[in-house]
């Protein structure tokens, strides 16, 4: 026994002598890793960073490749300018900027590179090469620059920058290390969502360097070298000649243009106007023109499709009726006359015999009425409880549409608007049951508290055009060769709204083209387009033109939402701008010239005043001047003023300025 107790002892010291050895001979004859390290002043370690993937359009048209460029890094433990005027001289910068730029990477780390230079052509680059044998812990990274085919679609694409520091220190929280300063990421819109997607991989190339830090070829011929990896290119569902089309009739106009196919939910058009040329954002005249377009008050970089916030007006009529149709509390011969109803109707025009006519004439009795019913439609006997059972109903069904919802839009920052609920009514009115049916009216007209985005209202029409569902709007409908999508991107979602009541409906919306609230610049004598106008109330001068479309009437290709900022009513302005962009898209021209030049040209005025707001003091008083209206609204003032405010330029509540009320550290 005493014999096998010692043999184990022995055997266990000769396995642990063995594994010992054999780490040994692994790091010291096969791993090349601690070879490099000890080689590191002839080595030198260059990382390579991939083109970003290709944006193409639907019909395979380039919008967005890259162009080469070349990056200068400098290693502040390696650096060495004798000369500092001359090195100045070659590289195009002050003095200053010269001790600004080292001391900031000398700041970062002394023994990694930091960028100081990005972006030099490739005639620059080969007229710097020869002096850079007199700079050690100087070099080059090969790089991309972003290169715009169309000028259009700046905001739905986003554009490429440079990595902030809160995002660094997410990447270090997270593990992650694929980034380092000075490093191009996505930033907004497209560039931002399938970033992952869209950087690629990185490659690393070894380098001999001799003690003056000259490349003297590839360490071991390349063996160990990694290649980059391109980035995936994105296939998307953008028609680039109609996006073109669109952002052309919006010019001198303040809005948006959302074009949706109804049976795939791709988008077809996304317009925020105004916009900007994305070759401003892309390379060294970023950071001048970043600062220009974000001071502007029209604000070019919001992207209004998904983020702008508006009243939907009496576009939100059509689900009004959907919804009251599907509950029973009207049917399609229901009629009201204009008496009863505090909200007067803006048209003038016959009683609404029936649905179809008050969609016609967007009769505003007749959907104060309807609302009505809506909210009464249970056997409560008292007026508040019965108010606070019929708004919970109805708050579940509208937003079956999106409604206060997220879409999920493969872009980041959508808002998902506001639909007013229990909740919000008791904090508004002090508790519950303190309110009813006459104190939420207003929401019988698509104003009160509704707020959407326009692509909401796209999606919107997409619904009524595949009579009760719709597929989450995307702009991208294939990543990479495989051409994959997320697969909420393939889904129908159900609105849960009978068929037959759609029909209904779109009898309505045909008629109100035909013969209704469309002016005759949006009609067309060969497409039947079926839509509804609105008028989104604006205190601070013109109301806001909406018109929600789609056509044809029998298998929709197109459903269209447009937006334009203080234009007045939605039949007038937005319609015929709606109706121009479903006839290029269908039949690929237009044959109505004159009118298309008349709204290419036309302007609105924008009513902006450049004033500071109000100051407030560290507590909770709040200063503001005469006619002002003053509403809290979640511990917070918002403060609506005429003298003071830009409007509807994205704020949270339009026409608003935020104010916060806690103290300021």
């Amino acid at each position: 026994m005493e014999e096998i107790r010692k043999r184990f002892i022995q055997g266990f010291f000769i396995l642990i002598a063995l594994v010992y050895v054999g780490r040994l001979f692994y790091l010291q004859v096969i791993d090349e890793t601690y070879k490099l390290d000890a080689e590191n002043n002839a080595i030198r370690q260059l990382v390579q960073v991939p083109f970003r993937g290709l944006v193409y359009d639907r019909n395979k048209k380039l919008i967005v490749s890259n162009t080469v460029v070349y990056d200068l890094y400098v290693t502040p433990k390696k650096a060495r300018v004798a000369d500092t005027l001359r090195f100045c001289q070659i590289f195009g910068m002050t003095r200053p900027e010269f001790d600004s730029l080292t001391h900031l990477a000398r700041i970062y780390s002394p023994v990694r590179p930091s960028l100081m230079l990005r972006q030099l052509s490739r005639e620059d680059y080969a007229r710097v090469q020869d002096a850079m044998v007199d700079y050690p812990g100087f070099h080059f990274q090969v790089s991309a620059l972003r290169t715009y085919d169309w000028k259009g679609m700046a905001n739905a694409l986003g554009y490429v920058g440079e990595i902030s520091p809160e995002r660094l220190l997410k990447q270090e929280e997270s593990g992650d290390d694929y980034y380092g300063q000075g490093d191009y990421v996505g930033v907004t819109g497209l560039e931002r969502y399938y970033e992952e997607d869209l950087r690629g991989e990185r490659g690393i190339k070894y380098v001999m360097v001799n003690s003056r830090g000259v490349e003297k070829g590839a360490y071991k011929g390349g063996a160990l070298d990694k290649s980059p990896i391109s980035g995936k290119s994105l296939m998307t569902s953008i028609d680039i000649d109609l996006q073109a089309y669109a952002d052309s009739l919006m010019q001198h106009k303040v809005g948006s243009v959302v074009a949706i196919e109804p049976s795939t939910g791709e988008i077809l058009a996304m317009v925020s106007a105004p916009t900007y040329d994305p070759s401003l954002l892309s390379g060294r005249t970023y950071s001048k023109y970043f600062q220009t377009l974000n001071l502007n008050p029209m604000h070019p970089l919001l992207n209004r499709p998904p983020s702008a916030y508006y009243r939907p007006g009496s576009t939100f009529k059509i689900i009004q009726a959907l919804v009251a149709l599907q509950m029973g509390a009207i049917v399609p011969s229901t009629g009201f006359g204009h008496g009863g109803s505090p909200i007067q109707c803006s048209h003038n025009h016959p009683v609404a015999s029936d649905i179809q006519k008050a969609i016609q004439f967007s009769c505003n009795p007749y959907f104060y009425q309807t609302y009505k019913r809506i909210i009464y439609n249970n056997s409560e006997t008292n007026v508040f409880k019965k108010s606070a059972i019929g708004l919970q109903k109805w708050d579940d069904m509208v937003a079956k549409f999106g409604i206060g919802q997220s879409l999920e839009i493969d872009l980041p920052n959508e808002k998902k608007g506001k639909l007013p609920d229990l909740a919000l009514y008791d904090k508004m009115y002090g508790g519950p049951l303190r309110w009813k049916f006459s104190n939420i009216a207003s929401n019988s007209i698509g104003e009160g508290e509704i707020i959407v985005n326009p692509l909401k209202m796209a999606n919107i029409a997409a619904i009524v055009a595949n009579r009760g569902w719709y597929i989450r709007p995307h702009l991208v409908r294939g990543v990479g060769k495989a051409g994959e999508i997320e697969e909420k991107y393939k889904q129908k979602i159900s609105v849960d709204i009978d068929r037959r009541h759609f029909e209904t409906v779109i009898g309505g919306m045909v008629a109100a083209v035909n013969n209704g609230t469309v002016s005759g610049d949006g009609r067309m004598s060969d497409i039947q387009m079926c839509g509804k106008t609105g008028t989104s109330q604006n205190r601070h001068g013109e109301n806001h033109s909406i018109f929600m479309a789609f056509a044809p009437r029998e298998n929709p290709k197109i459903a269209i939402a447009v937006f334009v900022e203080n234009a007045g009513s939605g039949g007038a302005h937005a319609a015929p701008i709606a109706s121009l962009c479903i006839e290029k898209y269908i039949k690929r021209h237009s044959d109505r010239k004159a009118i298309e030049t008349k709204w290419m040209n036309k302007g609105y005025p924008l009513n902006i005043i450049r004033t500071a707001p109000p100051k407030t003091d560290t507590k909770t008083t709040l200063t503001v001047k005469k006619d002002s209206v003053v509403q809290k609204v979640d511990e917070e003032i918002f403060f609506t003023s005429p003298q003071t405010t830009l409007p509807l330029m994205g704020a949270e509540k339009p026409n608003t300025i935020k104010i916060p009320m806690k103290p300021r550290k």
